[in-house]
């Protein structure tokens, strides 16, 4: 079935509040200028000296009538001495209202991919506007940084692809593995052409190829596996959704599921709770805030369950089955902000175990390597030695102070002190390396689950090529997994400004029914 939750996209309203803005800064200056315009225009008659006779038989008004003169002058010379002023005031705003717009608008061009070309859509726009499944086509989105080149499809297939894997796990739940074995390898085979898309990416973003004409041939061959991955989930999506006669038990698994969450979310409250008591405030970033979330999605969960219960009491199925894929995907996040919560509890443990077993280690490799580099048979080692004494000396201290810290930031310290000059294929530091690049990649990955409407293609991308050097399991050296670490870390910090950037679509925002946004 086609899925809610990518329907459509709220339309933006800076252009409109821009042209007001100027409008507002125009009128004020027109106003400032109605005010003073009586001060400005000139009596209609010049006024009349009364002359009465005086007993020296001179004239009494002729001393008046100058007077008056003068005064009439100096009126007429002040009213017109504002005129300057005045329109240099009503163009000083104007202009400032003029600047203001355009700086608004320079600052939203910079926060989409494809700003600066002429006539190029905003990526926003062009999600809104192309489709996102159910169509055969892949959605626009994620415009190309690099060349100026679109990059067509890959935002909206993979978030086609991670709406796919909630309503597999549903199915799942109601029919068994068996039952949905072909939806399954469906998905495994989207995995494995989006997965090449992004490699593709990854390279184009890197300039290789080099050429001009290549490099349009990179992005239709990006383009064609991004459709292939809507065709082949759409295709398997038609297959396994959920009947009209199918409803009463879909909503009985999302509902299980639903109070399962519930009744789970105090106590990894309480966890994260413990966490901070004993950790570092660093070390709980990625999961901060995420029972609150959890709860916000479960409360949507429970508006969609009761909208599907409705729905399907007064015989419409299709707005039931509506209800139920948005209850489902509400439901899927708030276990995703759950379980990472609890992930990160069990790789700070971990983590913390580790560290003193990583200092002994660290200690044993520099050895193997302080001989060479004192008979200088090594000389590029000695300053890697330094540094590397350095390095350790500090987490040890940080350690060893009684105050809280971030057992996992101490492992990459190590991790990455050791290096260069560790061969890393196995042992103690090669472990380290794994869990500090595991919990980044986990971190970033549960992120793009539950924000992905606004998240864009570059953290995606680097995400993708995180996850690939990270699945290269035991064949992967020190250099892959500290690089695959970089790179989800990387990924992370990118993905949560584009949510800052376009926080309209944040905490993983859904499109209902009735096209209102969750």
């Amino acid at each position: 079935m086609t899925s809610p939750l990518f329907r459509g996209r709220p339309r933006r309203a800076g252009p409109h509040l821009a042209v007001r803005v100027a409008h507002a800064a125009l009128g004020g200056a027109a106003g400032f200028v109605w005010l003073v315009l009586p001060g400005m225009t000139p009596p209609a008659e010049a006024p009349v000296a009364i002359i009465t006779p005086s007993p020296a038989g001179g004239t009494v008004g002729t001393a008046a009538a100058t007077a008056a003169t003068a005064a009439t002058d100096g009126d007429e010379t002040s009213g017109a001495d504002l005129v300057l002023p005045v329109a240099v005031v009503g163009a000083a705003g104007a202009l400032a209202g003029y600047g203001y717009v355009r700086r608004r608008r320079r600052a939203r061009s910079r926060t989409a991919p494809g700003a600066g070309r002429p006539g190029a859509p905003r990526a926003a726009d062009a999600e809104a506007a192309a489709p996102a499944h159910g169509d055969g086509e892949a959605a626009t989105a994620g415009y190309g940084e690099g060349d100026g080149d679109g990059v067509p499809g890959l935002v909206g297939a993979e978030n086609r692809l991670l709406a796919a894997r909630e309503e597999l796990a549903f199915a799942e739940a109601r029919g068994g593995p068996e039952a949905v074995a072909p939806w399954t390898r469906a998905v495994r085979d989207a995995e494995a052409e989006l997965a090449s898309a992004y490699a593709m990416r990854q390279r184009y973003d890197e300039g290789v190829p080099a050429d001009a004409a290549e490099r349009r041939h990179v992005l239709a061959g990006i383009a064609g596996r991004c459709q292939e991955v809507v065709r082949t989930l759409d295709a398997a999506s038609a297959q396994w959704s959920v009947r009209a006669a199918q409803l009463p038990g879909a909503l009985e698994v999302a509902e299980a599921r639903f109070r399962e969450l519930t009744a789970r979310t105090p106590a990894v409250e309480a966890t994260l709770s413990a966490l901070h008591a004993r950790y570092a405030p660093a070390a709980l970033d990625a999961a901060t805030g995420y029972p609150e979330l959890a709860k916000d999605r479960l409360v949507l969960a429970t508006t969609e369950l009761n909208g599907a219960r409705q729905a399907s009491d007064l015989g419409r199925p299709t707005e039931a089955t509506g209800h139920l894929r948005a209850a489902e995907g509400a439901i899927a996040r708030a276990g995703v902000f759950l379980a990472e919560t609890d992930r990160l509890a069990r790789d700070l443990t971990e983590a913390a175990r580790l560290v003193p077993a990583a200092l002994t280690g660290a200690e044993a490799e520099l050895a193997a390597h302080r001989a060479p580099a004192a008979s200088g048979g090594a000389p590029h080692a000695a300053p890697l030695l330094l540094h590397a004494d350095a390095v350790l000396a500090a987490v040890r201290a940080e350690v060893t102070s009684g105050r809280p810290y971030d057992p996992l930031e101490l492992l990459r310290r190590v991790v990455r002190a050791t290096e260069p000059l560790s061969a890393g294929e196995s042992g103690v530091l090669a472990a380290a390396a794994h869990l500090a690049a595991a919990d980044s990649l986990a971190a970033a990955e549960a992120f793009l689950a539950t924000h992905r409407e606004g998240v864009r293609v570059t953290a995606r991308t680097r995400l993708a090529e995180a996850r690939r050097l990270f699945a290269r399991g035991n064949a992967a050296t020190q250099a892959d997994r500290v690089r695959a670490d970089d790179l989800a870390r990387e990924a992370r910090a990118s993905a949560e400004q584009d949510v800052r950037l376009r926080g309209h679509q944040s905490a993983g925002a859904q499109q209902r029914p009735d096209g209102q946004m969750g």
